[in-house]
């Protein structure tokens, strides 16, 4: 009786080191987080805290069990840790500590999904389970708006579903509002493009995601969607044009490239207003710009350090009472990511989720610009498009937005970053000279033996 649990423990380890095990895992993670409005109108948020809670805890004893295989210097990139960090230091100045650390406990959760989905699959993997995840979902969403709109003519209002979609629209699907809608169906045409032109799923099964994704995206009706589609197809045709560029004439491309975005984004923010009338958005535009202007205000009093993280609003307390008391209206969100996180995290905060965004968008970039595999270009796509949509909205620090944002820089940072520099110079001056020459020591090197190669020192 006493040896049962010693002859169980390699069993347990084997399955929790398994590819099966990994792959079920990732394709459980994106279906609870990018349907958590669905999941938590149908069964309540204690559910879904639940579950994202043994997703934690079973994603920890994946990682425990692959801790052969994971340097835990690579474990997690440097501004993820440092925002996840300063967001838990804030609880300690919130007015309410209680709703802190419970927004607080999901920014760490989800940010440590995304790690373990880093590190147990790679990014064709990756690709593949979220896209099979979102071709469900959004089929499931057509499917209750053709019976909510045309069968029976309908709402269901527990799912947000209004039933427009007689009329083209605005529909929401399972995601609660349209541009939510909107910002899940640009992601799932990106994962449906990369599975396209990796060959990863068939040609009918892509083109037909495609078309699910492009229809939906349509119906939403949601002005910040054109926005962000036609951002994210620049920069794929930015990217297609880096990557068939010479290696020698690379450097100076992407540098042009980059005073070029810099020169885009001043004269769309000086034609701003016309932008907006093409838009048709006038009225939208106004609700933000007003709710800015509040935010921006109350954020003076605590410019550094913020008022707490919180995540989704919390609207009884401070300082999101103060926003609704100046603007008359109750709001889940500052209807902008960055000055969401300036509200919260002051501008430490500003900065690290600056440079988290920033520093994964640059990784992936050059990443996806010097392979040849289009998997890479996934990654800096999917960041494109969440650097934007936070313009318009604050999905990015929530639920599916900060798992792509966690995971897009964990898989960045695997590829380009300072341990890798750091490990490959460690290697080099660790390696034995070979030419008889002194080596790092002062020593003249011998050959590696059969059974130590150069590679395997340090």
């Amino acid at each position: 009786m006493i040896a049962e649990p010693d002859a169980l423990r390699p069993r347990l380890f084997s399955l929790l080191s398994s590819a099966a095990l990994a792959r079920a895992f990732t394709l459980t993670v994106f279906t609870t987080v990018f349907g958590g409005f669905a999941l938590t109108a149908v069964a309540g948020a204690v559910t879904l805290a639940t579950v994202l809670a043994g997703l934690c805890i079973l994603g920890a004893a994946i990682l425990f069990a692959r801790r052969d295989e994971i340097e835990m210097v690579r474990l997690a990139p440097t501004t993820l840790v440092l925002l996840v960090a300063w967001a838990a230091a804030s609880v300690f100045w919130s007015a309410a500590p209680t709703a802190a650390l419970a927004g607080w406990m999901q920014l760490a959760g989800i940010a440590l999904l995304a790690v373990v989905i880093g590190h147990v699959r790679d990014a064709l993997q990756t690709v593949r389970a979220l896209g099979d995840v979102l071709r469900w979902l959004l089929g499931i969403s057509l499917g209750l708006e053709v019976l909510s709109g045309i069968l029976l003519d309908l709402p269901i209002p527990f799912l947000g579903i209004q039933g427009a979609i007689a009329d083209l629209g605005p529909i929401q699907g399972l995601f609660g509002t349209r541009n939510a809608l909107g910002f899940v169906t640009v992601t799932a045409l990106i994962t449906f493009l990369v599975e396209f032109r990796t060959q990863s799923v068939g040609v009918g099964v892509a083109i037909g995601s495609v078309v699910l994704g492009g229809v939906l995206a349509a119906l939403s009706g949601s002005p910040t969607v054109i926005v962000v589609a036609l951002v994210t197809a620049v920069a794929a045709l930015a990217l297609w044009g880096v990557r068939r560029v010479p290696t020698d004439r690379r450097r100076g491309v992407q540098v042009g490239l980059g005073i070029g975005v810099a020169v885009v984004v001043a004269v769309a923010y000086a034609a701003r207003a016309s932008l907006v009338a093409a838009l048709g958005a006038q009225d939208d535009l106004e609700t933000r710009t007003r709710v800015w202007t509040r935010v921006l205000d109350i954020a003076d009093i605590r410019p550094v350090q913020g008022f707490g993280w919180f995540g989704a609003w919390d609207p009884d307390a401070v300082p999101f009472a103060l926003v609704t008391l100046a603007d008359g209206a109750r709001h889940a969100s500052a209807l902008n990511a960055y000055l969401d996180v300036l509200l919260q995290l002051g501008w430490v905060g500003l900065l690290l989720f600056l440079a988290l965004g920033g520093l994964g968008l640059a990784r992936g970039w050059l990443v996806a610009g010097e392979r040849r595999a289009v998997v890479h270009a996934w990654a800096p796509l999917i960041l494109v498009a969440l650097l934007t949509v936070s313009l318009f909205e604050s999905f990015t620090l929530t639920g599916p937005g900060w798992l792509l944002l966690a995971l897009c820089a964990v898989r960045a940072g695997q590829s380009r970053s300072w341990r890798e520099r750091l490990e490959q110079r460690m290697t080099d001056a660790a390696r034995p000279a070979t030419d008889g020459r002194p080596g790092p020591d002062g020593r003249r090197g011998q050959a590696p033996d059969a059974q130590g190669g150069a590679g395997d020192a340090g």
